[in-house]
């Protein structure tokens, strides 16, 4: 489906994709200590939304 050069691009892109994200990640980790205290909450809040959502079709489903 793909040929061995795009294959070899994709890989290279993907690698230096994530080595700009870790870096830039890292340049701004003060920022997100300050910023986004608590984000943590917003997250399980919403995994459990989605866990919740699938509860109900499952039981709606029998």
């Amino acid at each position: 489906m793909f040929s061995q050069g795009q294959l070899i691009f994709a890989v290279c892109f993907f690698i230096a994709f994530v080595i700009v994200m870790v870096f830039a990640y890292r340049k701004d980790l003060a920022l997100h200590k300050i910023f986004y205290k608590g984000n943590y909450k917003v997250l399980i809040g919403f995994l459990l939304f989605i866990f919740i959502l699938f509860l109900i079709k499952f039981f709606f489903k029998r």
